[in-house]
């Protein structure tokens, strides 16, 4: 059955469905007869409520990206370690409840679309807080690096590659998964790699 206009499921409905078949199948390989398709909605609707499918992009990321937590922490004026492992707490936690959305993301960068703006404004600010945090800690002698650069690639690569994990799973050990352990031992990962002592310094 179609959704009216006004009711008031069928705009986030039609964002699940973008969600689900640009994850997918990609942007470019998703029409906007299929989303609507797949949220049962007219394929008017899509014009009345985002102008198109372009604008619906940005509207996934207005809606399902953790706008409202980033803006809070950045806020706060953490010390390096500790903000540095809230970011890895919290991309953690997004990357579980929004796999598709990485997928997403990770998709457009990896073909270096004209959409990776839109990525860049929303994900910028918290990678731009990591970049000075690694900076500042440097410069307190909590860390020891040559490039920032490097290390601050080096760093985003651990929090984000485990997107691929499903490809990797035939090489795995069978033991008992535990978020809080896997976030802990991320953090500590990172922190070595920092020369920071762990165990020395708690956290």
């Amino acid at each position: 059955m179609h959704k009216e206009p006004n009711d008031p499921d069928v705009k986030i409905r039609l964002l699940q469905a973008a969600k689900r078949l640009f994850a997918t199948q990609g942007y470019e390989g998703t029409s906007v007869r299929q989303i609507c398709e797949a949220a049962g909605a007219n394929i008017a609707l899509v014009s009345y409520h985002f102008g198109g499918k372009e604008n619906m992009f940005q509207a996934l990321f207005e809606a399902f990206f953790p706008n409202r937590e980033m803006e809070l922490y950045l806020q706060e004026h953490y010390e390096p370690v500790e903000g540095i492992k809230l970011i890895i707490r919290q991309v953690t936690l997004f990357r579980m409840k929004e796999p598709e959305m990485i997928s997403v993301l990770q998709q457009e960068i990896a073909l270096q679309s004209p959409r990776m703006e839109i990525i860049q404004k929303f994900a910028f600010p918290v990678w731009e807080q990591l970049r000075d945090l690694l900076r500042v800690g440097r410069e307190q002698g909590l860390f020891r690096f040559r490039s920032l650069n490097n290390t601050f690639m080096t760093v985003l690569g651990v929090i984000l590659f485990h997107k691929q994990t499903y490809y990797f799973a035939p090489l795995f050990d069978d033991e008992p998964y535990d978020l809080e352990a896997f976030i802990q031992e991320m953090f500590e990962f990172v922190m070595r790699g920092l020369c920071y002592d762990v165990d020395k310094n708690g956290h």
